[in-house]
């Protein structure tokens, strides 16, 4: 019998590394849905199907599995509303960098452009999520597509779309099955003089500060090594912690929106900045000083802010030609002061909420997290849901060199913590993969309580349930308005994951925490713990404008008319204590 289109296709997957694919089965999907049953056999390992209940989750799931192991993951999509659905998670793992292929069924070939049931165009609607997306339009180009699909995606480290009408993978493949040649990529080296010219800076500056991004993976005793002979603090963005924070003497924290620490002032006053390896979006934190910016992306040097000292390369062929050219700063006079400041910091308002806590209630979630982070495994994988809870992961979760910590840090989408642990619970089964969930995200996305349940995933969901949307009340709140349209009504998830096979347990009183975190990361199985925090505790920048406090101001005078005094003084109860001090 002949191969039909959906196995060629399967089967080029298989030969790319591929493990499993994300997605619902339906109508134009399902040729390629049976094509997957038929993949195991005797002599070979199968593919998974992973049956989502969104697929929205599946793009979020192949995303994680995607950064995580840097592997090719696939999730897919049925005709019209099927893969709309993946949209969201896409443009997520497109702006991680995540070598994601997504199969976007269409409806058949003869129907294409008769504005006929589902109809949509794919093969335009996702040119904006990825770096490749192309319609098969015959049986002979169909494994070429599909060829070149997977080299963008691993290529370009991005998301990649084969969009497939319903009727053609039924069809007969007519055209030789191409065999996938994984490529590794290469070191991009810097060019000599650039390197040359940023030595000469870093030598006659006073004082240097290092700001380290993601692409500091790799070379983190580099990064160190550098930091020591120049006498350099070194800030991090978000992306950047899992590499650079620990074993790192001179961090000095992280900058941003949901920054904590000395980096904001470190990088503030230095007279040389040093950018490896980030594509920090946030310019009102970086300030108008001489700066260096090492990149492999050409096109993101200097788009952030004005970069006199452009590097286009890899930062550890950077740095390994820079070290020889820099000499040892004998003042470390700027260095120690930002470190003294960094300590303070971190024991004033970082740890503000973690001392004399175990008693309060409503629990407050800083102290929670950090809890959280004590037991923890060592090498657990830690997902975190935009908003609040991106906010005590990244204050909280230590990275230790051993874990993981991802998010929707670039999309800034809800919902994504759950979906992605589930990727990655697949991606490392022998793990712990945590999956720290606010309640407005967990809400969102539900049904994958059931995939996770289902499947038989031991994912830990740790839920911090404050029964509002805290990030967006703040927002409102620094803008000078009234939070309105942010509180839900107290739900009891733990109740419906009990409901649905999870091991549960709703903690209100801190005491119970360690134990609750402790029975259920010791559950062979999904579980979950619901903590109930304190609805008024908010997150504080590190730097504080006055237009901000003007806001905040502003904002609780319509409270306390709108609201009563009630509610504004326990929100200033509850984050008086986490204002940063000098």
């Amino acid at each position: 019998m002949a191969k039909k289109l959906a196995t060629q296709l399967v089967d080029q997957l298989q030969s790319a590394g591929v493990r499993r694919i994300y997605g619902i089965v339906g109508d134009s999907l399902n040729p390629i849905v049976d094509a997957v049953r038929r993949t195991g056999g005797a002599d070979r390992e199968g593919l998974d199907w992973i049956h989502v209940r969104h697929e929205e989750a599946a793009a979020f799931a192949a995303s994680a599995e995607a950064q995580l192991t840097g592997r090719l993951a696939v999730c897919a999509g049925s005709s019209g509303p099927g893969n709309l659905h993946l949209i969201n998670g896409l443009y997520d793992a497109n702006r991680s960098g995540a070598p994601v292929l997504a199969i976007a069924s269409h409806i058949p070939s003869r129907q294409i452009g008769s504005d006929y049931f589902q109809e949509t165009h794919p093969d335009r609607l996702f040119t904006e999520c990825s770096v490749y997306s192309e319609m098969v339009s015959t049986s002979d180009q169909a494994p070429r597509v599909v060829r070149n699909a997977i080299q963008h995606a691993l290529g370009r480290r991005g998301v990649a779309v084969v969009t497939l009408p319903g009727d053609f993978a039924d069809l007969d493949a007519t055209a030789p099955t191409p065999t996938c040649h994984p490529i590794v990529l290469g070191a991009m080296t810097p060019d000599r003089v650039s390197v040359q010219r940023l030595a000469e800076a870093i030598n006659e500056a006073g004082k240097v500060a290092i700001f380290a991004g993601a692409g500091v993976e790799g070379a983190h005793d580099e990064v160190v090594e550098l930091a020591a002979r120049i006498k350099a603090p070194v800030g991090h963005s978000l992306r950047g912690k899992d590499f650079i924070q620990y074993d790192n003497p001179y961090d000095i924290g992280m900058t941003g929106l949901l920054g904590y620490g000395a980096a904001a002032e470190g990088i503030e006053d230095a007279d040389l900045l040093i950018l490896l390896g980030t594509d920090f979006p946030y310019d009102q934190f970086l300030p108008e000083t001489l700066t260096a910016q090492v990149d492999r992306a050409a096109e993101h040097i200097g788009r952030r802010t004005e970069v006199q000292i452009p590097i286009h390369g890899d930062v550890l062929p950077t740095l390994h030609a820079l070290l020889p050219l820099v000499a040892e700063k004998n003042s470390d006079q700027f260095l120690r002061r930002m470190l003294k400041k960094h300590d303070r910091l971190m024991s004033k308002a970082v740890g503000a909420y973690t001392r004399e806590a175990d008693k309060l209630v409503p629990i407050h979630p800083e102290y929670a997290a950090s809890i959280l982070d004590d037991v923890a495994a060592e090498d657990a994988i830690f997902t975190a849901d935009t908003g609040m809870c991106n906010v005590w992961t990244a204050r909280y979760i230590r990275p230790l060199g051993t874990r993981r910590l991802i998010g929707s840090y670039l999309h800034g989408s809800m919902a994504n913590a759950l979906p992605q642990a589930i990727g990655a619970q697949l991606a490392f089964p022998d793990r712990q993969v945590v999956s720290v969930s606010g309640d407005g995200g967990l809400s969102m996305l539900l049904g994958e309580l059931i995939t996770a349940a289902t499947l038989r995933i031991p994912v830990k969901v740790v839920l911090f349930n404050n029964s509002t949307l805290g990030m967006v009340k703040l927002e409102m709140l620094v803008a000078g308005l009234p939070d309105f349209g942010v509180d839900v009504p107290d739900t009891n998830y733990a109740a419906i994951a009990e409901a649905i096979g999870y091991h549960a347990r709703r903690v209100v009183d801190p005491a119970d925490l360690e134990d609750a975190y402790r029975a259920a990361f010791a559950h062979d199985g999904p579980a979950l713990v619901e903590v109930i925090t304190d609805a008024q505790a908010l997150s504080l920048p590190p730097k504080i404008t006055g237009e901000q406090v003007l806001g905040f101001a502003t904002a609780m005078s319509k409270v306390v008319l709108n609201k009563g005094a009630g509610e504004a003084l326990s929100m200033a109860r509850s984050n008086l204590r986490n204002l940063p001090r000098g």
